[in-house]
């Protein structure tokens, strides 16, 4: 009884480690951003200038990242968990969206370095 009791402890113990290990992997880490489910996420970030952020394509189909003045943020189609990455070196705000799927918006609001302390 007292082993078949440790089994069940045991087999419990691994799955919570493994539903914390799925949590924590679907959280972005700061400055970054997760695309998921045609969304990305968080859809606002606030970083300093000379930030760079990452965006990580976790869909199973490809997304882009593309500035809506379509010059300052592009990135190439990310397949699944391929990762882009740009530094903000001005500060402002950076409306972008996915060209493939013009329906997701994010958003990166850049401020001063001695702002964002």
């Amino acid at each position: 009884m007292k082993r078949e009791l440790f089994i069940c402890a045991g087999a419990i113990a691994l799955m919570l480690f493994a539903i914390h290990t799925s949590i924590a992997r679907e959280k972005p880490a700061p400055n970054e951003v997760m695309i998921d489910n045609f969304s990305f996420i968080p859809q606002t970030l606030t970083v300093a200038v000379g930030t760079t952020v990452t965006w990580i394509n976790r869909d199973d189909i490809p997304h882009t990242v593309l500035s809506v003045d379509k010059t300052t943020i592009v990135s190439p189609a990310l397949d699944t968990d391929e990762k882009f990455s740009y530094t903000f070196t001005a500060a402002g705000t950076n409306d972008y969206y996915c060209s493939v799927h013009p329906h997701m918006k994010g958003k990166v609001i850049v401020v001063p370095a001695e702002t964002a302390k």
